[in-house]
């Protein structure tokens, strides 16, 4: 199965523009996602979709491979499904890494990649990691349950399952990486946002409510993501700069 990997990234953002320019250790903060999923054997097209000059310009001074695409576009996975709709041959499996997720590497890849090869019924897949107590009441932090096999049954940003009884139990953060069966992801994108998706405001939802299986990988460790100048700050610090 052929596997391309898209990286959207987009230079505006309400709370970090730039965010894919900011400079940690001589680098700038896209080519470290885009160094940590290269390193993976799995991907046969590595590609980062952006709607910014300075972006793609960015990306192909450090021997990157970049393609502009739409401004206008809702969501990272419409601009991932116009890159990869570029891609020939046709992948089977296009994967979607977030610009700001300098913490993804091979291993997240191959999860995402073994998760549709094994589960032949999956549409989606995705993972998830234990919550710490700071994570749990947070809505920032996408919570998910599962079912049988991995299965997700709901995503939401309140603290699920619910504990009535008071015993404790494992709550899982949804890690916001994803792999769309090519022919998935071509449906995903032509569906209107559904009504949960408009409530909680999670894609993962649209998918859910159309009767797509969504498959979650576990992964023991959170992925680190720069969404705010002070996460920035952490990382920056991390890369001694």
């Amino acid at each position: 199965m052929k596997v391309a990997a898209i990286i959207p990234a987009r230079y505006g953002s309400s709370r970090l523009a730039g965010k894919p320019l900011l400079r940690a250790g001589g680098k700038v903060l896209v080519q470290h996602v885009w160094e940590g999923i290269r390193a993976s054997t799995e991907v046969d097209d590595l590609v980062v979709a952006t709607d910014d000059e300075r972006i793609l310009e960015a990306v192909e001074g450090f021997g990157g491979r970049a393609v502009m695409t739409r401004g206008d576009h809702p969501s990272g996975t419409d601009r991932v499904h116009e890159a990869a709709s570029g891609i020939r041959p046709p992948p089977d499996i296009v994967l979607n890494i977030q610009g700001d997720e300098p913490g993804a590497g091979p291993a997240h890849v191959s999860l995402l990649v073994r998760l549709l090869r094994e589960d032949g019924g999956a549409a989606m897949s995705t993972l998830a990691y234990p919550a710490g107590p700071e994570a749990r009441g947070d809505p920032g932090r996408v919570k998910v349950v599962l079912g049988k096999g991995g299965r997700a049954l709901y995503f939401s940003r309140a603290p699920i399952p619910f504990d009535r009884e008071g015993g404790g139990g494992e709550v899982l953060v949804h890690a916001g990486l994803y792999g769309y069966r090519r022919e998935v992801l071509e449906r995903f994108v032509s569906l209107p946002p559904s009504p949960l998706e408009r409530r909680e405001r999670l894609e993962q939802l649209r998918a859910l409510e159309a009767g797509l299986r969504i498959v979650v990988g576990r992964i023991e460790a959170p992925l680190f993501s720069v969404d705010t100048p002070e996460d920035f700050e952490v990382f920056s610090a991390r890369q001694g700069s």
